[in-house]
C-alpha cells in the first residue's frame, strides 16, 4: 500500500467562503466583491485572490526514487494521420468536421469547487489541464480547437500556473475572470492571448440556476471571434499512436488532491475511456454525462509558496517549476506506463520519455493533464 503524506497545499489554507467552509484546505481560493451590483448594473466584477501557479507531482506506489534521466534523443511532438481524414493537432484523432479548424487553441479557466458542478464544456475540450491552488481545491484549464461548445463554465479567475500551461499552445487565446495584479502581469507579458471576461460583456452567458462565482460561462465560438484574424492551428502536444512501450495493466488511478477533490479515474473497457469519480461518486457534467477521457497524463513537479497572498484569509500563492524533468506516469487503454516528462523552456511541451527511452504516444483522443504536487501519493491498481 502506497504512503501518504500530508499536503503543504493543505496547511497554507484558510477559509474564506461565507463562513461555510471548515478550515484547513477546504478553502477557495479567490473571493468576488461587487458580484450583485455587477449582476445589477453589468459592471465588470472584481476578483480578489487570483493568483496561484501550481506547478505539480505525482508519486504512484512505486516512484520513491529520483527521477531517471533517459539520455535518447528525443524527437519532435507528431500526430498520426487517421485514414478517414486529418488529425487534430491537440488529439491526434480525425476531425470531426473533415478537416483541422483554421483557428488557434483556446483555453477557458473552469472552476471545480463542488458548488461549481457540474461544470459545462469539459466534454468538448481537446486537453484539460488540472491544476491544484490554494487549500488543495482545484481548477481546470480546458483547450479547445477541434470542436465547439455553446456552453462552457464556471468561467473563475487566472492562477500564475495557467502561464506556464499555455505558453507552450502557439499564442493562445485565454479568458478567465480576473486576477490578482502580479498574475495578470505574469499573463500580459506571456506569448499568448489573454482576455479577462468580465471586461466583455457581450460574451458573458449568465446561468440563471447559478449563483456569483459561479454563474459565469461563455461559449467557444465567441471565444474564438474575439481573434477573428487568427486562423493559425497550434502545434502538437503530444506523439499519438497505437503502439506505446509496454506497460502495466491497471482498472483505477487515486488522485487525492483534497477532501474536495478527491479523485479516482476507472478504466471502462467497454467505453474505451477513464471515467472520472469525486470520493467515489460519479463526476457529472451538466448534460447528464460523466466526467471521462482517452489518456491521463500525470505529471510531478516541485511548488513552493508565496511571495504573494492570494485571499484575504492570507493563503499564499502556489508556485510551480513546470521546466526541467520529473516523475511521469501515462494511463492509456487500461495501462500504465511509467517515465519521466522533459520540459526545456515554457515555450516548448513536454516530452514523455518511457523508462527504456522512448516516447510515449498517446491514444488518438482527449486528454487530461494532471498536475499534482510531489507530496501527494498517487496509486494504480
Amino acid at each position: 500500500m502506497a504512503r501518504r503524506y500530508p499536503s503543504p497545499i493543505a496547511a497554507n489554507a484558510t477559509s474564506n467562503q461565507r463562513g461555510r467552509r471548515p478550515r484547513g484546505r477546504h478553502i477557495r481560493r479567490s473571493k468576488w466583491r461587487g458580484a450583485r451590483l455587477w449582476l445589477v448594473i453589468g459592471a465588470a466584477v472584481v476578483i480578489i485572490g487570483g493568483g496561484a501557479g501550481v506547478a505539480l507531482a505525482v508519486t504512484t506506489h512505486h516512484h520513491h526514487k529520483s527521477p531517471p534521466h533517459p539520455t535518447s534523443t528525443l524527437a519532435a511532438p507528431t500526430t498520426t494521420a487517421a485514414p478517414s481524414g486529418p488529425p487534430c493537432p491537440l488529439t491526434g484523432a480525425p476531425s470531426p468536421t473533415g478537416s483541422v479548424p483554421q483557428r488557434p487553441a483556446l483555453a477557458i479557466k473552469i472552476d471545480n469547487y463542488p458548488e461549481a458542478r457540474p461544470q459545462s464544456g469539459l466534454d468538448d475540450a481537446d486537453i484539460v489541464f488540472e491544476e491544484p491552488v490554494e487549500g488543495g481545491i482545484t481548477r481546470f484549464v480546458a483547450v479547445f480547437q477541434c470542436q465547439e461548445a455553446s456552453s462552457v463554465g464556471p468561467i473563475r479567475s487566472a492562477r500564475a500556473v495557467d502561464a506556464q500551461i499555455l505558453d507552450q499552445l502557439s499564442h493562445p487565446i485565454f479568458i478567465h475572470a480576473g486576477g490578482i495584479e502580479p498574475v495578470i502581469s505574469i499573463l500580459q507579458g506571456s506569448p499568448l492571448k489573454d482576455f479577462n471576461i468580465l471586461d466583455l460583456p457581450s460574451i458573458i452567458q449568465l446561468n440563471p440556476e447559478r449563483v456569483a462565482p459561479y454563474s459565469t460561462y461563455t461559449s467557444t465560438t465567441d471565444g474564438w471571434d474575439l481573434e477573428p484574424s487568427d486562423t493559425t492551428p497550434p502545434s502538437p502536444l503530444f506523439t499519438y499512436g497505437p503502439n506505446p512501450p509496454a506497460g502495466t495493466a491497471v482498472s483505477s488511478v487515486h488522485i487525492p488532491f483534497s477532501g474536495t477533490s478527491d479523485e479516482t479515474w476507472t478504466w471502462s473497457a467497454s467505453a474505451g475511456k477513464w471515467m472520472l469519480a469525486y470520493s467515489g461518486q460519479p463526476a457529472m457534467l451538466a448534460d447528464g454525462s460523466q466526467i471521462s477521457t482517452t489518456n491521463i497524463v500525470v505529471q510531478m513537479v516541485k511548488v513552493t509558496y508565496g511571495p504573494w497572498v492570494e485571499n484575504a484569509q492570507g493563503a499564499l500563492e502556489v508556485q510551480s517549476q513546470m521546466t526541467g524533468s520529473g516523475v511521469l506516469d501515462v494511463f492509456r487503454d487500461g495501462e500504465e506506463i511509467s517515465g519521466t516528462w522533459q520540459r526545456s523552456s515554457l515555450t516548448s511541451p513536454a516530452t514523455l520519455v518511457a523508462s527504456d527511452g522512448s516516447i510515449i504516444p498517446l491514444s488518438p483522443g482527449p486528454t487530461w493533464v494532471e498536475i499534482v504536487p510531489d507530496t501527494i501519493t498517487v496509486t494504480a491498481s
